[in-house]
């Protein structure tokens, strides 16, 4: 017995030796775990204040700027700057809030650039010279034998079922 645990343990050793260790998928020096954060936690919230920087966030021209639209702008060459008015603000003594409202609709109308930025979308009629002309002869076409579809038997035996179908009932007819 002896002799087979001995030849046993040499079989697992030698069958240990052959296997070989799987590399890592990335080999670095540094360990890349080191950043990855866990974000299924429910209610995790502000606990991963250090891995990110503010400072690469902020542009100073936002803070300078934060007044101006940063998204679609039309061109300032087009359009000059519009007169600045002043606007009453209602108090207590002036409550009359129409004057207020019709004055800021009336400041909106007047600056180009305010949005929202509209075109003006134009639309074809149907007849009198459109491409399509009037589609209301679709309506009054009657389908009462004045279709030939004869030509359908031509077409080969994938549109035999077709042709029997609307050329068909003209040979009954005949007969």
């Amino acid at each position: 017995m002896d002799e087979r645990k001995k030849g046993i343990i040499v079989v697992l050793f030698a069958a240990l030796k052959r296997q070989k260790k799987k590399e890592p998928l990335i080999i670095s020096k540094e360990d890349v775990r080191d950043n990855v954060v866990s974000y299924n936690d429910e209610g995790g919230g502000e606990e991963d204040t250090q891995a990110f920087d503010i400072g690469a966030l902020r542009h100073p021209e936002v803070m300078e700027d934060s007044k101006l639209r940063r998204d679609i702008l039309p061109s300032e060459s087009l359009y000059p700057p519009p007169p600045l008015r002043r606007t009453t603000v209602p108090s207590r003594e002036n409550a009359d809030v129409r004057d207020f409202i019709n004055q800021r609709v009336q400041d909106n109308d007047s600056n180009p650039t305010a949005p929202p930025y509209d075109s003006l979308a134009t639309y074809a009629y149907e007849g009198n010279g459109s491409v399509a002309e009037s589609l209301s002869s679709l309506g009054s076409v009657s389908s009462e034998g004045e279709h030939d579809y004869n030509y359908l038997s031509e077409w080969g035996p994938r549109f035999r079922k077709l042709a029997d179908m609307y050329g068909g009932e003209d040979s009954d007819r005949d007969s």
